[in-house]
């Protein structure tokens, strides 16, 4: 059996990059010959995977994805699969992984009428339209339910299309596979104090996940709390404009920036709570690596799988309208009383032991080689 897997950009600190990796692994360790179709690729190269790189070569993200599809729709008539799964909407997919939001849904709450004139509107419709349609064939692997519903609501997508999917965690993020001295330790390595407050946030694109907001009600800590405190803030994107705001509230010297690390599990339980107040998130699958390292989570009912966070009590969750106020009150809260911070953390370990938020690339798999 060969199966195509269809992304537009590997990197290894994404979460759908994460996902895809994991789902594709497991359908190659079950017998399948991987294809991989990608503009690009950072990081390590699995020996297991045909990895092709497609050529595109417009100025627009909508151009490249446009001739992303057109070359890959023409190799693989050259070169038949027997299954074409999709991280990224485009037609012809047998099925698709959502981890990205309705785009209908999105331009109808955030977009004027001149936006759907645009070359760029009409792109990412036709390929949104082409995978939810009604009496389309591709498959739909969903991660929430308000995904569905939002689907549902601009494409009167019919139900029996739909899957809903556990959470995928790496059994390795869990805390019980760590070292009971990982927390000292990476402190130790980092340079943290033992009685420094850390607090994390991990995430690709920082205006789409909040990092203004996390620096904001960072700079919002009582004083003395403040003075012993540290805002770690790792992933893809361009920092400028944030250390600027950093420097601007008089925290600069107290937030880090990363492009990407290979210790984020040890970076999770090292921390005192992680932060994460997205603007967008259709899953967010940080919350759940944090459930299952024991680390309390601050986050936004906009994030999918914020309903987690409630349902293992381990947290916070900003409801929208989104309040600066009570993001900082919060922050605050975990930073100032150390038994509700203890409580949260025992619960979020509760729920990782008890709960189900590792199976997802086990689930996809079996719908793949079905």
């Amino acid at each position: 059996m060969i199966v195509a897997f269809c992304l537009f950009k590997y990197f290894p600190f994404g979460g759908l990059q994460r996902d895809f990796l994991r789902i594709a692994k497991t359908v190659s360790q079950r017998g399948a010959q991987v294809r991989v179709y990608v503009l690009s690729w950072q990081g390590e190269r699995p020996d297991a995977f045909e990895i092709v790189t497609v050529p595109a070569t417009s100025s627009t993200n909508h151009g490249k994805n446009k001739q992303y599809y057109q070359w890959v729709r023409q190799h693989l008539q050259q070169h038949p699969v027997d299954k074409i799964i999709g991280f990224n909407k485009m037609p012809g997919l047998d099925i698709y992984y959502a981890a990205d939001v309705c785009y209908a849904e999105k331009v109808a709450k955030e977009k004027g009428f001149f936006y759907r004139l645009t070359p760029r509107y009409r792109h990412f419709a036709a390929f949104e339209e082409a995978v939810f349609r009604q009496g389309a064939k591709t498959e739909l692997l969903m991660l929430t339910d308000r995904q569905i519903n939002d689907f549902k609501k601009h494409y009167g997508t019919e139900d029996s299309r739909f899957h809903i999917l556990p959470p995928g965690i790496y059994p390795d993020r869990k805390y019980s596979a760590h070292a009971s001295d990982c927390r000292d330790a990476f402190r130790r390595d980092n340079n943290i104090g033992a009685d420094e407050f850390l607090v994390v946030q991990v995430g690709s694109d920082f205006s789409r996940k909040g990092v203004d907001r996390s620096i904001r009600a960072f700079a919002a800590l009582p004083g003395a709390i403040k003075a012993k405190a540290r805002l770690m803030v790792v992933g893809q994107d361009k920092p400028g404009k944030f250390e600027a705001l950093a420097t601007q509230l008089g925290v600069k010297n107290q937030v880090q920036f990363y492009a990407g690390r290979n210790d984020i599990s040890n970076l999770m339980l090292a921390a005192d709570v992680l932060i994460h107040p997205a603007y967008q998130e259709a899953a967010g699958i940080v919350l759940l690596e944090a459930i299952a390292a024991g680390l309390p989570v601050l986050t936004t009912t906009v994030c999918g799988y914020a309903h987690y966070i409630d349902k293992a009590s381990c947290g916070k969750v900003i409801a929208e309208p989104f309040s600066q106020e009570q993001l900082n009150a919060a922050l605050a809260l975990a930073a100032t009383d150390e038994t509700q911070r203890c409580q949260w953390a025992e619960n979020a370990r509760h729920y990782a032991d008890t709960q189900d938020i590792y199976s997802l690339p086990e689930k996809v798999a079996d719908m793949v080689m079905a």
